[in-house]
């Protein structure tokens, strides 16, 4: 029994590194596209693809999260002679989800086409209900690996998809961009990597076989239910300041006495600017992630010993070094907003969204916490609560970013307003978050580290202004002082010392060992 235990564990152990290598990988395969992408199918192609991009992640990420946390959820709590039961009558009851929720984006596609004032997109967002179909098909067997536990065959279509992905978006983007059509291209693109992923991992997973073992669809369905609707919220409030920055565009292309081509050119561009930033404001919150997966399950047993010593230990160390690795994050971006920019896109874009950049990625540094705080509320047993404050953000997110579009005149007040917006509506949340966890788990960050943490953001954030753009050469190198400097302040500050290292030691020497 022992010999099978070690077995399991470190199968256990090396699928959790695959799926994670998969996650990285996909990270990079992301990066690659974004930055490839403005220059195969032009900046205003690139914004375009953005508005597309906007509506239809909020489609995707809700069918994926909880087809494959429900499907993995079912198949665990099933016995394993049984799982093949319980995978054929979930898959039927997401096929029965996934047709409905295709159609109605298809459908859907010109009311969100007038309201971003942008007919050209109906095309490409009736395209992509192809990939809301076929996603809805493909997760649910990605959640029956994962409850299966075979984590290595779920890395491998993790990645197989992204190339395939990477090479639609980019490859048929650049194709049709000869013909004027990069955006119809890269949909297309993406729709056949999706059509194509689903009878691979069909392939590996099979269909099941009919039976009654495991969950029933109410049972099933009582749960994907909550995380759908979190899901919801949660997207919305990454898409609604680009969603509104979107509709604003095109009537301030119009107010300004544009038509035709040359107004969509215009409004897909500042669209296009606004999505560059965002790929650089997310890195914290997509790094910081990895922080929920190791604080979640620890919280959740600590809850469920009834043990609130631990709990407000466990929620006092996980959000210290939350702010701290946010901050050397978050600093390093705002102060090289335009650097970086300048890196990776046409220079046109550092000079016309590094500003915005600056600003936005200190309000998706407040973001990055905002989630963290809601995790840690869920683990606790306050789901309905965490999801209440996600939607309020969104709520206030998308309010304040239509104040700023009404009030902006040109095209570079728009995308400042709508970045300063996005971050006051994030440090709001934040800060309200971080009022509920204190109460929920009696602790939260001593105030002595949050004053060092914000102070040493802003000192490095302002400092980044007076740095000036030396070449695409000497970004990486800026990168590396302006995150040294910062870790610097936070060593003299007293804010970080050797228990720091200790502990970042100790981790890895477990994770090592289980490995």
């Amino acid at each position: 029994m022992k010999t099978q235990a070690n077995h399991n564990a470190r199968s256990a152990g090396r699928g959790g590194i695959a799926v994670l290598a998969a996650k990285a990988f996909f990270i990079l395969s992301g990066l690659i596209q974004q930055t490839l992408l403005p220059r195969l199918i032009g900046l205003d192609g690139y914004g375009a693809l953005a508005r597309v991009f906007a509506i239809t992640s909020i489609a995707n990420n809700v069918v994926i999260s909880s087809s494959i946390q429900g499907v993995s959820h079912s198949i665990a709590h099933t016995p394993d002679e049984f799982t093949s039961h319980t995978l054929r009558r979930t898959f039927r009851t997401h096929l029965a989800i996934a047709i409905p929720i295709a159609l109605l984006f298809f459908f859907f596609a010109p009311v969100y086409a007038s309201f971003q004032g942008a007919p050209h997109i109906i095309r490409p967002l009736q395209i992509l209900s192809l990939v809301v179909l076929f996603y809805g098909l493909y997760a649910p067997l990605v959640g029956a690996l994962n409850g299966m536990r075979r984590f290595t065959m779920q890395a491998g279509l993790d990645i197989t998809y992204a190339v395939l992905r990477t090479a639609g978006l980019l490859g048929l983007g650049w194709f049709f961009a000869r013909g004027g059509h990069g955006v119809v291209g890269a949909c297309i693109g993406f729709a056949i990597a999706a059509i194509l992923i689903f009878p691979i991992a069909l392939r590996i997973t099979g269909l099941g076989k009919p039976g009654d073992a495991g969950p029933t669809v109410r049972q099933h369905l009582q749960f994907i239910l909550p995380v759908a609707l979190g899901q919801v919220f949660l997207q919305l409030l990454m898409q609604s300041d680009i969603s509104v920055l979107g509709h604003f565009a095109s009537k301030l292309a119009l107010s300004h006495g544009l038509t035709g081509d040359l107004a969509r050119q215009a409004a897909d561009e500042t669209v296009g600017v606004y999505r560059a930033c965002q790929l650089f404001a997310f890195l914290p919150f997509q790094l910081l992630i990895t922080l929920t997966f190791i604080m979640f399950p620890m919280l959740a047993k600590a809850k469920a010993q009834n043990d609130p010593q631990a709990v407000a230990a466990y929620v006092r160390t996980g959000m210290r070094l939350a702010l701290v690795f946010a901050c050397v994050m978050v600093a390093t971006v705002s102060a090289l907003g335009p650097h970086l920019l300048h890196l990776l896109y046409p220079n046109e874009v550092g000079e016309r969204g590094g500003t915005a950049l600056r600003i936005l990625a200190l309000g998706q540094g407040a973001f990055a916490i905002f989630y963290i705080e809601t995790t840690v509320l869920t683990s606790l047993g306050r789901e309905r609560l965490s999801a209440l404050f996600t939607g309020i953000a969104a709520a206030l997110i998308a309010s304040l970013c239509f104040t700023a579009g009404y009030l902006a005149s040109h095209e570079s007040a728009l995308l400042l307003d709508t970045a300063i917006a996005t971050s006051l509506a994030l440090l709001i949340a934040a800060a309200i978050g971080a009022f509920m966890l204190l109460r929920t788990a009696g602790a939260y960050v001593a105030p002595a580290t949050a004053l060092r943490v914000v102070g040493t953001l802003i000192a490095v954030s302002v400092f980044g202004w007076f740095i000036p753009y030396f070449g695409k050469l000497w970004v990486l190198p800026l990168v590396f002082l302006v995150t040294s400097v910062t870790i610097l302040l936070l060593v003299i500050t007293r804010e970080l010392g050797k228990q720091d290292l200790t502990m970042v030691k100790s981790v890895l020497q477990r994770k090592s060992s289980s490995t």
